[in-house]
């Protein structure tokens, strides 16, 4: 027989992914069905399915992590099985979480770095309702010892992302959202005093405005809050949102004073998976000190031989994402972050000069004072041949997500655009951003557009 000859009974059936069954129908959608698929198949077809997504790398809206390295890639591998609410079982993942915490107390300046209180969540909403409840609680110790009632805490705050509204609706406490001031960018110091009485369980001070991505003054709203306790004995603390600014002001302003240093914070929150650099989904609080964490929050819970305290919203979930928490921080350090979102708002920096050429743009920020970000409106919107809805309905077109939105709390009548520049956001690939805005400004001033006049809410 000739070598190039073989037998067909012995040949391998034709297995091609896309000729088996499971891929000559649509995916099921309702009911898991009954029989086994192949895996490769499966894979594939899912693999198929998330190409409709939008190109991470394109999304200019999401302050979320969209690139990693590769080690934090192998090291999400080996994490895939370790529950991080398990402290006994995986007491190294344990006590990794616990460098964390101390490291960044010790990043915020607090005064008790190596024995202060703090916990890894699944992202800073679940951080921020934690301190909000940290806040409530000791409001609450402190009328009852005083002997009044306690049915009727409020909490103060500028434009706050949604996850306060919820704080505040799914835990009973009255959400005094303060007006912008024309031209303002966040809350302002002398507004608080018309806000807070005695029933004020705190005042979130944002370090990352979510709308227009500058830093409150959290000083300046340490020093009001002073003013106010000589005249009143009202004594309200601060929890700063830092869910963006704190991994980066300690970095790009770090003579900037809004953590610790400040004895009235009592509380910092922050997202690791936003400029931390780490994957969905982590967040962090820290306390300043052991104490302001009330003692009644923290559970203790007889798990799988162990005694485990824990103050949480969320019970089981991965320990990947503080691993890579953990292995940025040692991986970067101070130099590497200073580096990384110096890189990012030099890129911020260049676009909002762009963007001040073109002419109908007024830039509010330019990346330079808080976070690696711009953000604009129309100067003269009511003259304006299209809307910011418009350009960015327009930009989609080229597979750029580039949001537009009202301000909260009495501005909805300006609308204003936002880019988030990243890890992974390169500089050419915004200077391609600009340009394609430049071309879309262009287009929509030629001639009549269908404007549109409103986009779905948007949400970080």
């Amino acid at each position: 027989m000739a070598l190039h000859q073989t037998n067909n009974e012995d040949a391998l059936p034709f297995d091609d992914v896309y000729s088996l069954p499971i891929s000559g129908r649509a995916l099921p959608k309702y009911q898991v069905p009954r029989g086994v698929s192949d895996a490769r198949a499966v894979k594939a077809l899912i693999h198929d399915e998330l190409t409709l997504d939008g190109n991470a790398s394109q999304n200019l809206a999401t302050f979320c992590t969209t690139w990693a390295e590769p080690e934090v890639h192998a090291l999400m591998d080996e994490c895939l099985d370790k529950n991080m609410i398990d402290k006994d079982e995986y007491p190294q993942t344990a006590e990794i979480e616990n460098r964390c915490v101390h490291m960044l107390a010790d990043l915020w300046n607090s005064p008790e770095g190596e024995t202060t209180l703090g916990c890894s969540t699944t992202g800073s909403s679940e951080a921020c309702m934690l301190g909000g409840l940290a806040l409530k609680w000791r409001w609450r110790e402190r009328r009852r010892a005083a002997g009044k009632p306690t049915d009727r805490p409020n909490i103060v705050t500028g434009p706050v992302q949604v996850c306060w509204e919820k704080f505040a609706r799914y835990f009973d406490v009255e959400l005094r959202q303060v007006p912008l001031e024309e031209d303002a960018l966040g809350l302002r110091a002398h507004q608080l005093r018309d806000y807070v009485d005695e029933n004020t369980i705190g005042v979130v001070a944002i370090l990352g405005v979510t709308y227009t991505c500058a830093y409150e003054p959290v000083a300046e709203f340490a020093a009001e809050l002073d003013r106010i306790q000589q005249e009143t004995g009202l004594d309200i603390p601060i929890h700063v949102d830092g869910a963006s600014g704190a991994f980066v002001a300690p970095f790009l302003q770090p003579d900037l004073v809004w953590d610790f240093r400040l004895p009235r914070v009592a509380s910092i929150n922050a997202s690791g998976h936003k400029y931390g650099m780490a994957p969905l989904g982590v967040g962090w609080i820290v306390w300043r000190s052991a104490d302001l964490l009330p003692a009644d929050l923290v559970f203790s819970v007889d798990y799988l031989g162990g005694d485990l305290p824990t103050f949480a919203l969320n019970f089981s979930r991965p320990g990947g994402e503080v691993v890579a928490q953990y292995y940025n921080l040692l991986r970067l350090g101070h130099e590497g972050y200073k580096e990384v979102h110096g890189a990012c708002a030099k890129t911020a920096g260049m676009l909002a000069g762009k963007l001040r050429d073109m002419g109908p743009f007024t830039v509010l920020h330019d990346g330079q004072e808080a976070l690696p970000a711009v953000s604009w409106t129309l100067t003269d919107p009511r003259n304006s041949p299209f809307t910011l809805y418009d350009l960015t309905d327009h930009l989609r077109r080229r597979g750029w997500q580039v949001p537009a939105y009202p301000l909260p709390a009495d501005r909805g009548d300006t609308v204003i655009a936002r880019v988030l520049v990243r890890h992974g956001i390169s500089y050419d690939k915004v200077v391609l951003l600009a340009e394609d805005i430049r071309k879309a400004v262009e287009h929509l001033s030629a001639g009549p557009a269908a404007h549109v006049e409103e986009q779905p809410g948007f949400h970080h």
